[in-house]
């Protein structure tokens, strides 16, 4: 008899619930075998949690922020007192080795962090005397039921961007995370619940377009936020505007790294090596291109990377010695060796070819080895559209005005980086280049919490970045009162004119 396989539920008002009569398999990328299932919410399993949520709201907005804050700082102790089970949780779902999993819980514990010093960042403006016995000031106050739509590649961090910072201003939360590797998050938000929050202010539903058309056309969820693909965030950002809610969507990238003829090469290229290929390259911050300033510059980044990429090992996520582990599903794995195929067909020399490589014991999972391409042109597909996996490709140009064209014109404009010991160089870069998010030496230019993530152009949707100061503001909205008390038997006629202060 078939093993009946465990279903992930979802979690509603506090309970875990199944919801919905369909299920979507979840696999283990590294055998590649189902192991789970996940329930895939129907409108009324959401509906459900919404109204949850919006019942929790008045309770938990009245809540004095310093109590909602202490409820962070618990979760942040359990989160790192269970960062085992949940990076376990990540990397049998996803692939990721172990180490890239705790490194992604860390930046998402700092998040949750810095969400817990609320009552700080909700403090408003305050002005005495503002006209005659006239003061006036300023709060923030929560904007309702607040909705999260999360990605698979870091399947902790993104949804620790979110909700908790838009429940300690306040606010009750959906989270729908990727039906794809689901169980790290629904783990958290239980860990969340141990932690004092409220059944009903934090709830968890699996789902497809089904579970998120929901979320963007119901009236009662005032905000969405949204990690994913360019296509997906302009349509997430159109129908929830349409629909009246706040909305900041972050799309796909095609991040460059510039490496300048007076680079330290060696540090570059180790630089490269993981930001290429670390989390088999599933990362919108990824560098999938290097942009080299000339042909003696980019013929030693490529014998550097080609002998880095002989040393890497490919292997599950769980055998420590492991680089790299394999992409997130069979499709996937397809779609990332097509581009490979595609980049041969156009031209590009392909100097190291991934394709083909075998893990003993695991010859059914989706690895695929790192791949380098040289000689990577505008126009091609390997150069314009996003990749999300194992392949880096090399430009050549002669100069940095070039390189900085060929930035400034992809539809992208997510994250970038350049290599060099030369400052006048890099000033001219930061301040000039059109990216939201600048490295100088860093090839991961991720802000840390107490700053904001966001690119430029088509890669975010909506006026604010996430998390750091802009989360505050965008699960907030500004109120402004001027109130005056007039002194006992002071009686003022009729005044028609603007009211000023002159």
């Amino acid at each position: 008899m078939p093993t009946t396989l465990p279903t992930i539920e979802h979690l509603i008002n506090g309970q875990r619930t199944a919801g919905g009569t369909r299920t979507a398999d979840v696999f283990n990328p590294a055998t590649g075998q189902v192991e789970k299932r996940v329930a895939l919410a129907d409108k009324l399993t959401v509906e459900a949690a919404i109204a949850n949520a919006q019942a929790a709201y008045p309770a938990w907005r009245n809540t004095p922020p310093l109590k909602r804050a202490r409820v962070m700082s618990t979760l942040k102790v359990l989160l790192e007192q269970n960062a085992e089970a949940i990076c376990a949780l990540v990397t049998a779902e996803h692939g990721k080795v172990l180490s890239d999993s705790l490194g992604e819980l860390q930046r998402g514990i700092e998040n949750v962090e810095y969400a817990s010093y609320a009552p700080e960042l909700l403090k408003g403006e305050h002005s005495k005397n503002v006209g005659p016995a006239i003061d006036s000031w300023s709060e923030f106050q929560a904007l309702g039921v607040c909705a999260g739509i999360t990605p698979f590649n870091f399947p902790v961090m993104v949804p620790l961007w979110m909700w908790p910072m838009a429940v300690a201003c306040g606010n009750t939360f959906i989270l729908k995370p990727s039906e794809r590797d689901p169980s790290s998050a629904l783990l958290v938000a239980e860990l969340a619940l141990q932690a004092g929050l409220p059944p009903g202010v934090l709830n968890v539903v699996h789902g497809d377009k089904e579970a998120v058309d929901t979320l963007l056309t119901d009236a009662r969820v005032k905000a969405i936020s949204f990690v994913g693909s360019t296509p997906i965030a302009e349509y997430i950002y159109s129908t929830g505007c349409s629909h009246g809610k706040r909305v900041q969507a972050l799309g796909g990238a095609k991040n460059h790294a510039v490496v300048m003829p007076d680079a330290d090469i060696p540090n570059a290229v180790n630089a490269l090596m993981g930001a290429a290929y670390g989390s088999c390259g599933e990362r919108c911050m990824a560098i999938p291109l290097v942009v080299a300033v000339g042909d003696a510059t980019a013929d030693a980044v490529i014998a550097g990377l080609k002998t880095e990429i002989a040393k890497m090992k490919v292997g599950p996520g769980t055998q420590a010695s492991c680089d790299m582990g394999p992409l997130v599903t069979q499709a996937h794995f397809d779609k990332v060796k097509g581009y490979v195929e595609q980049g041969v067909a156009e031209g590009a020399t392909l100097v190291v070819d991934g394709r083909g490589i075998s893990v003993p014991g695991n010859e059914h999972g989706y690895f695929l080895g790192a791949c380098l391409f040289d000689h990577v042109k505008p126009g091609m597909r390997i150069y314009q559209e996003e990749i999300f996996g194992p392949v880096l490709g090399v430009v050549r140009v002669k100069t940095l005005a070039d390189a900085m064209d060929l930035i400034d014109a992809h539809e992208y404009g997510n994250g970038t980086c350049i290599f060099t010991r030369d400052g006048e160089a890099a000033r001219y870069f930061t301040d000039n280049i059109l990216v939201g998010m600048v490295g100088v030496n860093v090839p991961l230019p991720v802000p840390v919490a107490y700053h904001s993530f966001g690119g430029w152009k088509r890669s975010l949707f909506g006026d604010l970045h996430g998390y750091g100061p802009d989360a505050v503001r965008f699960y907030t909205k500004r109120k402004t009162i001027t109130q005056r008390w007039p002194s006992a038997g002071v009686r003022e006629g009729a005044v028609f004119s603007f009211p000023s202060s002159k």
